[in-house]
């Protein structure tokens, strides 16, 4: 035997043992997600102990509040998990009305933070509630829904392809006054990604993009303190001590963390120096305490996540449970886009933006959705699962057969 011809069956034999295709479920998936949610709570806790001594007294002040809010995400995940996809697509366009009334009355009884407007504060509850966080899981699992409705007619007619886009722009005009720039992109992002993944037409997304870059450009112009950010961050250096101190001292913490990091918590930078450093800036903190290694390790967590997610969803549609599909491809999407603006922000490939890191930053809303997330896309791998194994081998080979062509039918390369 070759060199070759040995070196395809090691690796044929490694790829069977770390397959879940005969498990109940993608173990991948928890153990992405139980990893960050870890990395997370040892980042806060290293992040947040001056900032906590200095506010609180109690250097554990953060540490605990995020332990608890990682139990809490947990457990209401599991109580997630038990609920059957079809209550969600059942209650699709109730929870997207949910999600409306909550951003509404996030504007008018909502608690104001650093000038923005973004938490309910409830009676009884230890806790603000982030409402951006709970009208992206509303949105997803209504776009799911309708996407298996109307799948034929969003794939051919205008009308049926913008009718979810104008649910997108009211909720993006109600995130636009809280203002919450960063939660519109996250959003817009997902549903466009949701309409690409169902097989909508390349040119529509085109001129779209013509339009929304437009619309954005003016948005930009319209006010000194947008513009200012953008500036800041081109060359966050010319302005260092004011618009562009934010990038400036996560850049500095990238630099600190060279190849293996500063060690845990020998941060620098989170001593006052790095405004919101066990929240949006958390991963600056855990690059220079951890350095590049860590930093790696993180998103390679994260693509993981989202890979797998992306997995579950073309399983699903595979075994035609287009609401599990779509509802899939709708979690990865978030998911991803949130992490990726994050760390961009952080090391200076985007303007700055209010937005938390999936899983890892201080928060209890943040964290409590994407646990959610998570559990329904573990729901989801269960009932593709359960339905394959009822199928007979004959079926299941006909869908391996016509995946290329539905692939093909639906505009999107194999």
């Amino acid at each position: 035997m070759s060199r070759l011809a040995r070196s395809r069956q090691r690796l044929g034999a490694l790829r069977e043992r770390l397959s879940t295709r005969d498990h109940a479920f993608d173990g991948w998936l928890v153990v992405a997600t139980l990893s960050l949610l870890l990395i997370g709570w040892v980042m806060v806790t290293s992040a947040s102990t001056e900032v906590a001594s200095s506010l609180t007294g109690n250097a554990w002040y953060f540490s605990i509040r995020h332990g608890i809010f990682v139990l809490g995400g947990l457990t209401v995940g599991c109580l997630a998990l038990r609920v059957p996809l079809a209550w969600w697509k059942a209650n699709g366009p109730l929870l997207l009305v949910v999600g409306l009334v909550l951003l509404l009355l996030v504007l008018l009884v909502g608690r104001e933070v650093n000038g923005s407007r973004r938490w309910l504060s409830i009676p009884g509850v230890p806790f603000n509630l982030q409402a951006s966080e709970v009208a992206k899981l509303c949105l997803i699992a209504y776009m799911a829904g309708y996407l298996e409705r109307f799948l034929p007619q969003v794939r051919r007619q205008w009308g049926a392809f913008l009718r979810p886009l104008v649910v997108v722009g009211v909720v993006a005009v109600l995130l636009i006054l809280e203002p919450d720039y960063g939660g519109v992109v996250v959003m817009t992002s997902c549903v466009m990604g949701m309409l690409l993944m169902a097989g909508a037409p390349w040119g529509r997304f085109l001129l779209l993009f013509v339009l929304v870059g437009t619309l954005g450009a003016i948005l930009a112009v319209a006010e000194p303190y947008r513009m200012a950010r953008l500036t800041s961050f081109i060359d966050p250096w010319a302005d260092q001590f004011a618009s562009g101190y934010q990038l400036t001292q996560a850049l500095i913490a990238f630099g600190r963390g060279h190849l293996i990091g500063m060690g845990l918590g020998n941060s620098v930078q989170k001593l006052f120096y790095l405004p919101e450093a066990h929240t949006d800036f958390v991963f600056a903190v855990l690059a220079e305490e951890l350095g590049m290694v860590g930093a790696i390790a993180v998103v390679g967590l994260f693509a993981l996540l989202v890979w797998r997610a992306m997995a579950v969803g073309r399983r699903a549609e595979l075994a035609r449970l287009p609401f599990a599909a779509y509802l899939s491809y709708g979690i990865a999407l978030v998911i991803g886009a949130q992490a990726f603006i994050n760390i961009a922000v952080s090391t200076g490939m985007l303007p700055t933006k209010g937005l938390t890191l999936p899983l890892l930053s201080y928060g209890g809303s943040s964290l409590v959705v994407s646990c959610i997330m998570v559990a329904l896309l573990l729901r989801v791998d269960i009932e593709t699962r359960e339905r394959q194994r009822r199928q007979s081998p004959a079926a299941r080979r006909d869908q391996a057969r016509e995946a290329p062509r539905r692939t093909k039918a639906a505009g999107v390369k194999p």
